[in-house]
């Protein structure tokens, strides 16, 4: 600060934990240098302090909860006015011959990452980029007027060209210009109606997660965290390793996994099914250990919203209804009943006739040799059985909230409503052996 002649530092507030704790000590450091330090509030739609303040001074821990807070809150700060060229007219300053050299943007090359055979990138970044796809994404009129939900299909699945939250969780995207583009345009089409908090549900779940998240450094792990039930979980490297590389031998849950590992991004319902897969519904491995994957791959993944995901997922946190898990294989064949998803991110399935695509074990030897894929051999067979080890896992879970309720009362444990429309509508699979009657 001192060397630059440092006398003013603006930043973004940044709300988690870690970032908390490294900006504390940033300001510490300047005003001990005598710098003026200037902090705004821009990444989430409303004061978290505030919304913990209402809530007696505790974070809401239901959505419902959440929604009754900042409905008697002051709407959301409008976004500042983009800056343009003219603005800038009297602020220059030298650029030296080596400033590309010392803060140019590394090449994947040079950052040590082979680039041979590699796809496009399916997300491009960019503060240019998002603002195009947020026009995209406003073209809905219909959409915004009647907020239907879109029904699922094989191309809800891939990455859509209006697709946001990555943009979101860079802030190449600012989520109040979202937010009041969106209200601009329902009181356009609706006539001046108030646009309902439904409207902003993507943001708003996710300014849930921030502010459950935003006084709890512990919140992306189980031990020490408040809100966290504490589940005996396997641990089983294998089965993980397995899961995370698409290796399970369920083409819905390997195709989803494949994805992610080419793209960076997978559709929520996605995420449901391969996060269901890996904690309460199959393997009975930690969430723990699904946030670091998704950490890892997932381009939009954050402290707060990832975390938060994988403990509602796993019904460690804010969900209860342990006895609904999404079936490997009927979840799959009624979003996608071709089976063209596994068949685009799993080749090697693609000869494999629509009936036996989520389910290839089944399919008799004439089938695998007619599409040159032998189960076992070219693609692996299913790692568990998912009739078998959901019922036991539904029954884990069972005995561990009996247990809790005895302490503390179900109902003091946060509960929010699942995003899927038919989740009691059972899907059995009875052919197949690995049957899903207690499954979405």
């Amino acid at each position: 600060l001192q060397e630059w002649g440092v006398t003013r530092l603006t930043f973004e507030y940044d709300s988690e934990p870690f970032g908390k704790e490294r900006d504390a000590a940033i300001i510490k450091l300047a005003k001990e240098a005598g710098v003026e330090v200037v902090i705004e509030n821009s990444h989430t739609l409303y004061d978290l302090d505030r919304i913990i303040e209402l809530n007696g001074h505790k974070p809401p821990l239901t959505y419902k909860r959440f929604q009754a807070i900042i409905s008697r809150m002051e709407l959301p700060k409008k976004p500042v006015n983009t800056v343009i060229s003219q603005q800038m007219e009297t602020c220059k300053v030298d650029i030296q011959e080596n400033h590309d050299d010392v803060y140019g943007v590394p090449s994947l090359e040079e950052l040590g990452f082979p680039t041979d055979g590699l796809a496009p990138a399916v997300w491009q970044g960019g503060e240019t980029e998002a603002l195009a796809r947020l026009d995209k994404h406003l073209e809905r009129k219909a959409w915004v007027a009647n907020y239907e939900r879109p029904r699922m299909n094989a191309n809800s699945l891939l990455a859509s060209p209006t697709g946001l939250s990555p943009y979101l969780r860079f802030g190449c995207l600012s989520c109040r210009l979202f937010y009041y583009r969106l209200w601009e345009l329902y009181k356009k089409v609706k006539r001046n109606s108030t646009p309902p908090l439904s409207l902003y549900g993507q943001l708003l779940w996710r300014e849930f997660f921030y502010t459950a998240a935003t006084n709890n450094p512990k919140f992306d792990r189980m031990e020490g965290n408040p809100i966290c039930i504490q589940i005996p979980w396997d641990r089983n490297p294998e089965a993980l390793a397995k899961w995370a590389e698409g290796k399970t031998g369920f083409p819905w849950i390997d195709a989803i996994m494949t994805q992610l590992r080419q793209e960076g991004w997978i559709h929520h319902l996605a995420r449901h099914a391969v996060a269901c897969f890996l904690t309460r519904g199959d393997l009975w491995i930690s969430w723990e250990s699904g946030v670091r994957v998704f950490d890892e791959l997932l381009l939009d993944a954050d402290f707060s919203v990832n975390a938060g995901s994988w403990m509602w997922l796993s019904c460690s946190a804010f969900f209860q209804q342990f006895f609904h898990c999404y079936c490997p294989v009927g979840f799959g064949r009624r979003t996608d009943p071709s089976g063209d998803y596994v068949k685009r991110y799993l080749p090697k399935l693609k000869g494999f006739p629509s009936r036996y695509i989520y389910e290839p074990w089944n399919a008799p030897e004439s089938v695998q040799k007619a599409a040159k894929c032998i189960i076992g051999v070219d693609y692996p067979k299913p790692m568990v059985n998912h009739a078998e080890t959901s019922r036991l896992n539904i029954e884990r879970m069972k005995q561990i909230y009996q247990q809790l309720s005895r302490y503390r009362g179900l109902c003091l444990l946060a509960s929010v409503p699942s995003c899927v429309e038919d989740l009691t509508v059972p899907v059995t699979d009875s052919a197949s052996g690995q049957g899903c009657s207690t499954s979405t």
